[in-house]
């Protein structure tokens, strides 16, 4: 049995509490928020599980195994070393954190204590990407020619006044780190690496509300194909969420995983490997006022314990995480700003 302790009982945390006690072997040992509301709904929802009203005790907590992190995007290396330093392993949502300097102290703490440091990118699980990795892994689709990906989603004032933290630049990073960063790293799985060579970026409907931009679109190259990519995305989609794909062209098929999530397969023309029978994808993470992306963290629990008792390999790795938000950053870089 794998103990779990939680840390920041927010919407997605919400998400991690019902997976991990679900989980046939899980426990969730206790949790810590530091929002007095936030550990009372928790204690009226699921009695019997202990909470903390500090760090400190949930992390000097010798019946925990592992700390799920579900906190504001800033915060999470200096809570993750915190538990990895009290001897524990971890599992981080994403984004890992949003510098690379700060993956990076991540990575060094992790391999200095000996512990598993895990990072969610439940889109990953997806099985319209599982079945286009493994096309990319048997090398049926050939040479790459060039890749689309689009993010069109809303996200509307309530959503950002409901939070303290979520449009600040500070704890949130910026739109591509709390929307799209399921995008990169869906892109850094099937095709690796990218070369960013220009960024365009603006407000166009969130002024006043947000501290960073809405909409982008980014030009890139594949490092390992050389094939050019573009990245168009925004949180301006009209009063829904309308799209999350990526489109391959490729030498030997044309395929685009589309949907809102990346949880269709919307258009393929193959050279006779045409995908079929697709198992049904999760829903998406419903919270009632706007949807996030793929609720697959069922499977991301399980693979973490599955990894951590030697059965399988983790599906997403602390290097995995860091390219992402290495990928992110040098997007943020290069960035052109308007003033639209």
């Amino acid at each position: 049995m794998t103990t779990f302790g939680l840390i920041g009982y927010g919407k997605i945390g919400e998400r991690h509490v019902e997976h991990i006690i679900a989980h046939p072997e899980a426990q969730l040992h206790s949790i810590f928020d530091i929002k007095a509301d936030r550990l009372n709904l928790f204690r009226n929802k699921y009695k019997g599980i202990q909470t903390y009203d500090s760090l400190k005790g949930i992390l000097n907590d010798p019946a925990i195994d592992i700390i799920t992190i579900c906190t504001p995007n800033s915060t999470h290396a200096d809570i993750a070393i915190a538990a990895m330093k009290a001897g524990k392993h971890v599992l981080v949502e994403k984004p890992m954190a949003i510098s690379k300097v700060d993956c990076e102290g991540m990575i060094h703490i992790a391999l200095k204590t000996g512990k598993s440091l895990f990072v969610v990118k439940q889109n990953r699980f997806n099985p319209p990407v599982q079945a286009v990795k493994k096309l990319v892994d048997e090398k049926k689709l050939g040479k790459i020619l060039s890749v689309s990906v689009n993010c069109y989603w809303n996200r509307n004032e309530w959503y950002y006044k409901s939070s303290d933290w979520k449009g600040k630049k500070a704890f949130d990073g910026g739109t591509l780190f709390t929307q799209f960063s399921h995008f990169i790293d869906v892109i850094y799985y099937l095709l690796g690496d990218m070369q960013i060579l220009h960024a365009q970026m603006a407000n166009v409907s969130h002024k006043g509300m947000i501290e960073f931009e809405d909409t982008g679109i980014v030009s890139f190259l594949l490092k390992d194909s050389h094939a050019p990519g573009v990245l168009h995305y925004t949180t301006s989609a009209f009063q829904k969420n309308m799209e999350g794909s990526i489109t391959i062209f490729a030498e030997n098929a044309t395929i685009k995983i589309g949907g809102k999530y990346l949880n269709t397969i919307d258009y393929q023309s193959t050279n006779g490997f045409d995908i079929t029978d697709l198992p049904a994808g999760a829903a998406s993470n419903n919270y009632g006022d706007y949807e996030g992306s793929m609720s697959n963290h069922d499977k991301v629990i399980d693979n973490v314990i599955q990894s951590l008792n030697g059965k399988v390999e983790i599906m997403t790795n602390a290097y995995d995480g860091l390219k992402t938000v290495e990928i992110i950053e040098n997007i943020y870089q290069v960035a052109v700003h308007t003033g639209s």
